[in-house]
């Protein structure tokens, strides 16, 4: 009978745990994603790149959040790397479309949507991939 009840305890645990882990580093994402986008603007501001750099460069920004995102929930979640990954790719993705259909008042979806979804996806599935076999 006891360990029935030390199951429950740990079972009760585990999904809050699950919870503040995930969106612990879907903030990490944003405030990554925010800062490396300031350092796009600097650099677009003050050096001669060429503007068509910008959106490969937010894919790639929103990219590499993502799977540094997912990475670390991965590694202290230790199981299903590719599930949460995809998830943390997802919910990083449906924010980010939130954020921007409210802000231009605009709800379509056109390829780059489904260009940068789909890549958000995968990098989530690999950072969470790579997270859960990774050993400290």
């Amino acid at each position: 009978m006891r360990k029935v009840c030390d199951f429950m305890d740990e079972e009760t645990t585990v999904l809050p745990n699950l919870f503040k882990v995930f969106f612990k580093n879907l903030m990490i994402e944003f405030v990554l994603s925010i800062l490396l986008l300031i350092l796009l603007a600097f650099l677009l501001s003050t050096t001669s790149l060429n503007e068509n750099i910008i959106n490969p460069s937010i894919i790639f920004i929103s990219s590499f959040s993502i799977l540094i995102g997912a990475f670390f929930s991965s590694v202290k979640i230790k199981t299903k790397g590719i599930v949460i990954g995809s998830l943390q790719g997802i919910s990083y993705m449906l924010i980010l479309y939130l954020i921007s259909s409210f802000s231009n008042m605009n709800f379509s979806i056109g390829f780059e949507s489904i260009v940068m979804i789909t890549v958000g996806i995968i990098c989530g599935a690999l950072g969470g991939i790579v997270g859960v076999n990774y050993k400290i």
